[in-house]
């Protein structure tokens, strides 16, 4: 089972975090059963940004984004070629270290 790292976030994970999932697990999904509050303001219906993270390794191991999802990535703060919406990656079968932005688009929560 691939081994799922997240790097350190001052708010939602400030020490980072590791977990194994089986192929095919939605990330959105096993980020909150695993502690890591990402939020994701459309309940994961690929209608916003706010589950935005960028895959720093493992990103050739994942299904690629269809154009829906990279239209809504270009709003995303922080885009980088590896971003992804969290609530449409299922994991492959690489280990993934995940970076979780420090912003989001979500202007009710932005303090």
């Amino acid at each position: 089972m691939p081994k799922i790292r997240v790097l350190p976030h001052v708010e939602l994970c400030p020490r980072g975090t590791e977990f194994v999932l089986p192929e095919g697990a939605n990330l959105c999904r096993s980020l909150l059963a695993n502690g890591v509050e990402i939020e994701h303001a459309c309940e994961m219906s690929r209608a916003c940004t706010t589950c935005h993270v960028i895959i720093r390794k493992g990103f050739d191991s994942l299904t690629p984004s269809d154009e829906d999802e990279d239209d809504l990535l270009d709003r995303a703060w922080g885009l980088s070629s590896q971003s992804r919406l969290s609530c449409q990656v299922a994991v492959g079968a690489q280990d993934l270290e995940v970076e979780i932005p420090r912003y989001t688009i979500n202007h009710a929560r932005e303090q």
